[in-house]
């Protein structure tokens, strides 16, 4: 500790890493310190901005003034760091995806018993209020029983040509944005999981996913459809919910969500739709008198609350908001989704 403050040292000063510079301000109890990067130049902005740099990680393990490593590097370089980093004493906070593998992933969970310290993921799009927002909605029943959900992320950049195209360096968008998407349905729907099937796309890398669509049926029967495109030119809503008494829907991030409540089953009354080849009364719109249509804000939230959590897990007055359950079975998920492309089957899970 540095004046009563967590120190931390930043392992990659890359995207993420620039991210984080930005977020770790302003703390009581935390604070950035120190940064390490294997490339020159990052090192060089580094010290320019004013942190202390180093020429080797074990440099970095042997300062004892950093409390915690926040890794940001590229997924393959999570576990190894880890796993050294804690033996050696300090506390961990990796990017997402924690590792590669459920067995990597409880290499680590190990290392951290061991030794008593504390490892988290920083898992930032808990935070995100597109999220939130939905969950309201699913946790206060505003739809009645819900029986579908649907979250897709959709781009058409196709996949970053840098390391998250390569296999061996954990590259792909199940291990890139599949794993937030996942766990935040796994925040939202707390209930076993039966059965996943999923297929991956190769349409622009033939290494890795660019893209995939994954269903996940739950114990009770209701479904989610979990979908990652980064060869979308016309994208499809961010997330719609359906339930017993209604439908909500949001397009992007920033929107607000949609809510259309059923108000009367009994009135069937209905004009029909004339298609090119007929009639449908089934699959008319329904009447206003019917239907309440309605809209709900963005829930807010602030993503440095990951931080404040971190430090106050340290000063033994929290229990860290990432749990390590929670991380496991995400991996494990995802291991499920991989392997039923695989085998083109669904596979049974929980």
């Amino acid at each position: 500790m540095i004046d009563g403050k967590y120190a931390v040292a930043l392992i990659g000063y890359g995207g993420m890493g620039h991210w984080h510079t930005q977020l770790l301000k302003d703390f009581d109890k935390i604070f950035l310190y120190s940064i390490f990067d294997t490339d020159a130049e990052k090192t060089a902005e580094a010290e320019q901005n004013g942190y202390k740099t180093y020429q080797s990680f074990e440099e970095v393990l042997s300062d004892d003034k950093v409390d915690v490593l926040l890794l940001a590097v590229p997924n393959d370089w999570h576990k190894p760091y880890a796993v050294q980093a804690m033996k050696a004493g300090k506390n961990v906070i990796s990017e997402k995806p924690v590792t590669l593998s459920s067995t990597d992933l409880q290499e680590m969970i190990d290392a951290a018993n061991e030794n008593g310290k504390l490892f988290t993921v920083h898992q930032n799009r808990r935070w995100d209020e597109d999220f939130l927002t939905m969950k309201k909605i699913y946790d206060e029943g505003m739809l009645g029983d819900v029986f579908s959900i649907e979250s897709r992320v959709h781009g058409s950049r196709g996949i970053p040509g840098d390391w998250r195209g390569r296999k061996a360096q954990g590259g792909g968008m199940m291990l890139d944005w599949g794993v937030h998407i996942l766990d935040q349905m796994l925040q939202m729907v707390k209930e076993k999981i039966t059965k996943v099937y999923a297929h991956m796309h190769h349409v622009t890398n033939y290494e890795v996913d660019d893209g995939f669509r994954m269903i996940v049926t739950f114990e009770s029967g209701k479904q989610a459809l979990l979908e990652v495109g980064t060869s979308n030119f016309i994208n499809m809503p961010r997330w719609y919910m359906q339930g017993e008494n209604g439908t909500a829907l949001m397009e992007d991030f920033g929107s607000d969500a949609t809510i259309v409540n059923i108000t009367d089953w009994n009135n069937a009354d209905a004009v029909p739709v004339r298609t090119a080849a007929g009639l449908t009364k089934t699959m008319a719109p329904r009447t206003d008198d019917t239907i309440k249509k309605s809209v709900l804000p963005h829930v807010h939230a602030d993503v440095r609350d990951f931080y404040q959590n971190v430090a106050d897990v340290l000063d033994g007055k929290a229990e860290s908001i990432i749990r390590h359950d929670e991380l496991m079975r995400v991996m494990k998920l995802m291991e499920a989704a991989f392997l039923s492309d695989e085998t083109k089957q669904v596979v049974d899970f929980e």
